[in-house]
C-alpha cells in the first residue's frame, strides 16, 4: 500500500507501546502524530472534530494514528507478520458538543486495517466514544487489541 512506517511514537508518560499476553497484543493508546525534522512527535491535526476540524480531517488524523499503531506493533513484535487479526479498537474522538458521527472519523483506522488484513482479519469489534478534550489537543486516540499467530 506504499505505507512507510515511522518510528513508533515517543511515550509521553510512564508506559510501554504494547504488552503481549499469551497470543494477544494490547497496544497503548496513541495519537495521530508524525515525527518532524527534529524527530519530535507533532500533531498535523489539532482540535475538536465538528468545530475546529472536518470529519475528513478527523479521518486523516485517525489514519495517521493507525499507522502509529502499526509502528508500535512492529516495535513490540519485531514483525507485523505475527499479526493474525485485529480484534478490537476502543477509539476516542475529541469533538464539538453537537457532533454525533465519531464512527465516521474512526473509520480512518478501521478502513486501513481492513485494507491491510482483509475483511475477515482486519474488521474488528469497536467502540467509538466522544470526548470533550484529549491530551495535547489531539482529535483522536485509540487502543487496539490484536490476536497473534501461535
Amino acid at each position: 500500500m506504499g505505507i512507510i512506517l515511522p518510528r513508533r511514537p515517543k511515550p509521553i508518560g510512564n508506559y510501554v507501546p504494547g504488552v503481549v499476553v499469551g497470543n494477544m497484543l494490547y497496544t497503548s493508546g496513541t495519537l495521530g502524530t508524525q515525527p518532524d525534522e527534529n524527530d519530535n512527535d507533532v500533531l498535523p491535526y489539532v482540535g475538536r472534530v465538528g468545530s475546529d476540524l472536518t470529519i475528513e480531517e478527523g479521518y486523516a488524523s485517525a489514519r495517521l494514528m493507525a499507522i502509529n499503531h502499526l509502528a508500535m506493533m512492529k516495535a513490540v513484535l519485531g514483525d507485523l507478520d505475527r499479526v493474525k487479526r485485529i480484534v478490537k479498537m476502543i477509539g476516542y474522538v475529541s469533538c464539538a458538543p453537537d457532533f454525533y458521527e465519531p464512527h465516521k472519523v474512526l473509520n480512518g483506522v478501521s478502513d486501513l486495517f481492513v485494507a491491510l488484513w482483509g475483511e475477515e482479519n482486519g474488521r474488528h469489534a469497536r467502540a467509538a466514544l466522544t470526548q470533550h478534550v484529549l491530551g495535547l489537543n489531539a482529535p483522536v486516540e485509540a487502543d487496539i487489541t490484536i490476536e497473534l499467530h501461535a
